[in-house]
């Protein structure tokens, strides 16, 4: 999720902990909410994949959540000491920095939650990183726990929240089976499929299958009312790597560049249909049935060992948005 909602749900589980102090827990969760992010912060200018890897890796498990709420108590301790117990505020750290790994894996860019014991990535594709309508709750409820000291309010927006991406699941499980009757027109085996949700919201999803080496993506909107409508997309190539040794040398910092790019984007790679050297995660576009993917890298043929290079397509355009919000009212 946003880094906003990470700290608003940080903040609501931590005010959920007390009938008493919800005021200072609200800014003790708040605060430590934020930090499971602060990953972000590795990095390096020479490997632009470095800091990928480390998102949502270590700092975002299940079992690095007593190391994270033990780190922000002891950074706030010198702050709150006058008002809390340590055993205190240690509480409403744990609590705070427990939402971080399980909100992000509700998302779809995948969350070491298992991590030391497993590099796999969870994303359980339920919610896009930014959504307002829960954000707002969260935030509604938030405000009136603090101004009114009862926990009933965290605890309603734990329910609504659990309320919420249960619908989002729904949703997800109406798109999945539109996604395999489309199939089944087109006369397609799925070999390999994701349905996503789209920014700020859970009606229009991305749907992505795979066949016969080729992606096909369209834009499926699911009807709160479970009423579906199919905006068809094209269909690109599927990049494998390793079968187009001839552009990089196999042993070349770019070839394992683009080994470990494939891992972060679970193996969904295309060439970007207008730049030759960049390869795309096509998991991700500005529209929900195109094919041109919203980031990548760019490979260098010319300078093999050195790193490929990050870039993004954000062509937010009023054309583009226009199209969007077309097809999220489910216009034509």
């Amino acid at each position: 999720m946003d880094i906003i909602t990470q700290g608003i749900a940080g903040a609501v589980l931590a005010q959920a902990g007390t009938s008493r102090k919800q005021g200072i827990a609200t800014i003790v969760g708040f605060t430590t909410g934020l930090l499971p992010d602060a990953d972000v912060l590795i990095r390096s200018a020479d490997d632009p994949l470095l800091t990928l890897e480390f998102h949502r890796q270590f700092s975002h498990s299940l079992t690095f959540i007593p190391v994270g709420g033990l780190i922000a108590a002891l950074l706030l301790w010198p702050f709150v000491r006058r008002y809390l117990k340590f055993s205190q505020l240690y509480v409403y750290t744990l609590l705070g920095y427990s939402a971080g790994g399980i909100l992000d894996a509700c998302t779809s860019f995948g969350t070491q939650l298992l991590w030391p014991f497993s590099d796999a990535r969870t994303a359980w594709n339920l919610i896009a990183v930014i959504d307002p309508v829960l954000t707002l709750s969260l935030l509604i409820l938030l405000i009136a726990g603090w101004r009114k000291h009862r926990r009933i309010y965290p605890i309603a927006a734990i329910g609504f929240t659990a309320i919420y991406l249960s619908l989002a699941y729904i949703q997800q499980q109406t798109g999945y089976a539109a996604q395999q009757q489309l199939a089944r027109n087109r006369g397609h085996n799925i070999e390999q499929a994701v349905i996503k949700p789209t920014l700020g919201n859970i009606i229009l999803w991305r749907s992505i299958y795979l066949h016969d080496d080729r992606y096909y993506v369209d834009a499926i909107r699911v009807g709160i009312g479970g009423d579906i409508q199919i905006y068809e997309g094209q269909s690109i190539a599927r990049y494998k790597p390793g079968h187009n040794i001839h552009e990089h040398a196999k042993l070349s910092q770019q070839s394992k560049d683009v080994l470990r790019f494939s891992r972060l984007s679970g193996g969904y790679l295309v060439r970007h249909p207008e730049q030759h050297h960049v390869i795309g995660d096509i998991r991700y576009a500005m529209l929900p049935h195109s094919v041109s993917p919203l980031w990548g890298i760019r490979l260098h043929p010319h300078s093999p060992y050195s790193h490929a290079e990050e870039v993004t397509f954000r062509k937010n355009d009023a054309e583009t948005r226009r199209a969007f919000l077309s097809m999220l009212a489910g216009k034509p």
